[in-house]
């Protein structure tokens, strides 16, 4: 089985993560920032095409070919769950990948995590981040795209404690039998 959890930066994603892996037996984390946070070091800006040179690795088509190769050799590999946190809001970056997970093992599932403005916010300063950061910035562009459709199962998380986050989850993937 694997897990995406999707959602604007701030939204909850690791935090339920992290408590989804304590409740699926046989399940680890994959979280493809890591690989993005590699290709920064691994790739000079002269290197990179024009339209790489953001401050995005999302932007680099290799990053997403790169987390479904991972996510597939980590299934061969540990035949784990995987529990996917990872802000997708770019479609083309998220239908890749949705879809290469996919192929990988038809037990997928999406959910996105939404939240507004203000909760987003509150959370990032919660957790330590500085007003105006690339983080922040990137909250409204974040709300606008995953009110597309495509961006399903959305869970509202504005008044949602972890717990109840991560139960709507385990009763939608099993009817919370994991726990």
């Amino acid at each position: 089985m694997m897990i995406m959890i999707n959602g604007a930066f701030g939204s909850g994603k690791t935090t339920a993560a992290e408590a989804l892996n304590k409740k699926i037996p046989n399940s680890m984390i994959f979280d493809p920032e890591e690989i993005g946070y590699m290709l920064r070091k691994v790739i000079p800006d002269e290197v990179k095409y024009k339209e790489e040179q953001t401050d995005d690795f999302q932007d680099l088509e290799l990053w997403r070919t790169l987390v479904v190769a991972c996510a597939k050799e980590l299934k061969r590999k540990y035949n784990r769950t995987l529990i996917i946190p990872m802000t997708l809001y770019k479609l083309e970056n998220y239908e890749y990948i949705r879809q290469g997970l996919g192929e990988i093992d038809s037990e997928m599932y999406h959910f996105c995590l939404t939240a507004s403005k203000d909760t987003i916010h509150s959370r990032l300063n919660d957790r330590g981040e500085t007003p105006g950061e690339w983080v922040y910035r990137q909250t409204e562009r974040c709300i606008a795209a995953f009110e597309d459709a495509r961006f399903e199962i959305k869970l509202g998380t504005d008044q949602m404690k972890r717990e109840e986050v991560v139960k709507v989850i385990l009763d939608h993937i099993k009817g919370g039998h994991l726990t």
